[in-house]
This record gives C-alpha cells, structure tokens and sequence, in this order.
C-alpha cells in the first residue's frame, strides 16, 4: 500500500530516537521523548486550500523538524507514519 497525501498535507517517517545520551547514559523506553526529527516520505499537491495558495516547500527526501504534538499517526504495512499539515513544519535540516 501507498499513502499519497491530499492538500497541503505531508507524510513523516519519524527518525529512529537514540537510546544513549551523549554522556553514555542508557535512556529506558518510558523516559525516552520521541524526537521531532523526521524524514519527508510523500508531499501533497499543494493547490488552493482554505482560499490560500500554497505552495508546497519540502519534497520527499528532507529531513524536517515538526511540531511536538501535531499530526495523526498512521500504521501502515508494519511501518508508522505521521501526517501533517505543511505548516506544521517547522525546519528543513541541511
């Protein structure tokens, strides 16, 4: 199966949170926060929405960095993804 999202709409594959600090200390699973780092899977059309243009910023490929508690989660063949609005957004990591 595929997602191809509508609008304005973005597809996220969240990026894997690192299980040890930098100082080496292991992080259990409770205390672990999903980052809010990930990589753009699928990009909506873009088009009018709401009576606004928009134009679509970010294409398949990106690593971005997202609102904390945006998006619905999706489970999809095994795989999780997040979809959100574009933006929700906030940052392409060069």
């Amino acid at each position: 199966m595929k997602l191809t999202p509508l609008g304005d709409r973005v597809v996220l594959k969240q990026l894997v949170a690192e299980e040890t600090t930098k100082s080496g200390i292991v992080l259990p699973g409770q205390s672990k926060e999903k980052p809010q780092q990930a990589e753009v899977i699928a990009v909506g059309p873009g088009g009018v929405v709401d009576g606004k243009e928009v134009k679509m910023e970010v294409k398949v490929g990106d690593q971005v960095i997202y609102s904390k508690y945006s998006g619905t989660e999706v489970k999809l063949d095994e795989d999780e993804y997040i979809i959100v609005k574009q933006n929700d957004i906030l940052a392409v990591i060069e």
